[in-house]
C-alpha cells in the first residue's frame, strides 16, 4: 500500500471496474492517504476478510483515512461504522457520486441511502484503467430476481440499464485509447434493457457495439442463460469479435436443488443452451458458476452437479462452498454439514482441473490470437491463460502457436 490513496477490492468484476470509478473520483475530489475498501456481500466469509483487512491496514496506516463502500457496506453499514477502525462509510450509489471523497463533502460519517430507490444506472466514463489490456464496461446494475442464496440484490437495489448510446460512447472512448478487448459487465446482465424505452435485449446491445465500434475483441462476463434472447445468440453465433467464451449462471445441476435455490432454468435448459451454442460455433468455451453443499443437498443430487460438467461441457469451473448467508431464505433452510461441503467442493475443484486440462491439450499445436496481459501472460479468444517464453508488450494481440501446456494455462 502506498501513503497515499489506495483501492481494495473484493468480490466481483463488477466491483473491480467500479473499485477505478472509486479511484478517478477520489483523485478528483483530492483524497489523499486514504484507503477505500470496496466490499463484497456474497458470503459471510467475504464480508469477514473484508473486517480483517481493515483492521490489518489500520495497524500498517494509523494515520490513513479508511473508507468503506460496496455491498457489504450497503448492506450492513452500522457492523463497519461500529469499528473503531473505519473513517467513513459510503453506500453504493454514493461511492461514485461527485464530491462524495472531498474535505467537504456533507457531514456524517455514515453515508447510505436506499438503494432500493435508484432508478437510473450512469454511464462511468472512466479515461483509463489500470490493467491496461483489458477494460470492463458497466451496462447493467442491480437484479430483480430473488435466488435463495443470495444477498445482492439488497446491496445493488433492483435492475437497471445503461442506455445503449452511452455504452457505445464509452467503448468508441476506450478504443481509441488502445484498448483491444471490452467486457460487458453487470449484476444481471441478461436483464439489460427490460427498464428502458422499447425494451431491448442485451444482444440489440451487441449487435450495436459491433455496428458501431471498432472495438477487436468484445466479451460478455457471466449471463443467465435462460435469458439470452434471439439476437444474442445469433451474434454468437455470427460476429467474430464476440469472444468465444461464455460464463453461465448455473449454481447446480439438481432440477429440486435448483427449485429451492429459485433459479429459472431446470437443467435440461442448461444442456440444451450449450449443446445449441456450440453447434452454431464449435469453438465456443463455457464456464460456469456452481455451489457445492446447498441447503438439502444430498449426495445423490451433488452428483447431477458433478454430472452437469461433462453434459454441458465446462471448462472453466467457479466453485463455492455453500456458506449461509444471514438475511437470505436458505440460510433458514436445512443445512449440509460444513465437512460435507468442503469434500464437494473439492471433488467439484479437481473435476473443473480435469476439464481444463482436456481442453489446454486440444489447443496444443494450433495458432492463437492472444490479448497480452503483461509481459509473460496473455488470453486466448476462448479466455485461456497463455505463458510466453519472452517478454511481450502489454496490451497487443499477437498470433501464437501453442507449444504446450501446464494444466492450468498455455505456453507459448
Amino acid at each position: 500500500m502506498s501513503d497515499k490513496l489506495d483501492i481494495v477490492t473484493f468480490g466481483c468484476r463488477l466491483n473491480a471496474y467500479e473499485s477505478e470509478v472509486i479511484r478517478a473520483r477520489a483523485i478528483e475530489d483530492g483524497l489523499e492517504n486514504a484507503i477505500v475498501f470496496n466490499t463484497c456481500a456474497v458470503t459471510g466469509e467475504a464480508v469477514r476478510q473484508a473486517r480483517q483487512a481493515i483492521r490489518k491496514a489500520r495497524r500498517e496506516r494509523p494515520d490513513a483515512k479508511l473508507i468503506v463502500t460496496g455491498c457489504a457496506a450497503q448492506i450492513d453499514p452500522a457492523a463497519f461504522a461500529g469499528m473503531a477502525e473505519v473513517d467513513l462509510v459510503l453506500g453504493n450509489a454514493e461511492k461514485s457520486a461527485a464530491g462524495a471523497y472531498a474535505a467537504t463533502a456533507p457531514e456524517g460519517r455514515v453515508r447510505v441511502n436506499d438503494i432500493m430507490s435508484v432508478r437510473e444506472t450512469a454511464g462511468h466514463l472512466i479515461d483509463g484503467l489500470k490493467d491496461r489490456a483489458r477494460a470492463y464496461v458497466e451496462v447493467q446494475n442491480g437484479c430483480d430476481h430473488r435466488c435463495t442464496f443470495c444477498i445482492i440484490p439488497y446491496g445493488r437495489g433492483n435492475s437497471r440499464s445503461v442506455p445503449a448510446g452511452v455504452v457505445v460512447e464509452q467503448i468508441s472512448r476506450l478504443v481509441d485509447r488502445g484498448f483491444n478487448e471490452v467486457v460487458l459487465t453487470g449484476v444481471d446482465l441478461t436483464s439489460w434493457g427490460a427498464d428502458l424505452p422499447g425494451e431491448p435485449r442485451l444482444g440489440d446491445l451487441v449487435r450495436r457495439i459491433l455496428k458501431l465500434t471498432t472495438v477487436p475483441r468484445l466479451r460478455i462476463s457471466s449471463i443467465d442463460s435462460i435469458e439470452a434472447d434471439p439476437a444474442l445468440i445469433e451474434a454468437i453465433a455470427t460476429e467474430p469479435r464476440l469472444m468465444p467464451h461464455l460464463h453461465l449462471s448455473l449454481q447446480a445441476g439438481d432440477d429440486l436443488i435448483l427449485k429451492r435455490m429459485k433459479r429459472r432454468h431446470l437443467r435440461d435448459d442448461a444442456i440444451r443452451f450449450c449443446a445449441e451454442v456450440k453447434a452454431s460455433r464449435p469453438e465456443m468455451v463455457f464456464g460456469a458458476d456452481i455451489i457445492a453443499g446447498f441447503p438439502t443437498e444430498t449426495e445423490a443430487m451433488f452428483q447431477q452437479s458433478l454430472d452437469l460438467v461433462g453434459d454441458c461441457g465446462l471448462t472453466f469451473l467457479h466453485v463455492f462452498p455453500y456458506s449461509p448467508r444471514k438475511g437470505t431464505p436458505a440460510a433458514r433452510m436445512p443445512q449440509v454439514p460444513g465437512p460435507e461441503i468442503r469434500e464437494r467442493a473439492a471433488r467439484l475443484r479437481a473435476l473443473g482441473a480435469a476439464a481444463l486440462g482436456r481442453h489446454l491439450g486440444t489447443q496444443v499445436g494450433r495458432v492463437q490470437r492472444v490479448l497480452t496481459e503483461g509481459a509473460r501472460l496473455g488470453r486466448t479468444e476462448g479466455f485461456a491463460e497463455v505463458a510466453f517464453a519472452a517478454d511481450q508488450p502489454e496490451g497487443a494481440i499477437l498470433e501464437v502457436r501453442i507449444s504446450g501446456h501446464d494444466g492450468s494455462r498455455l505456453l507459448a
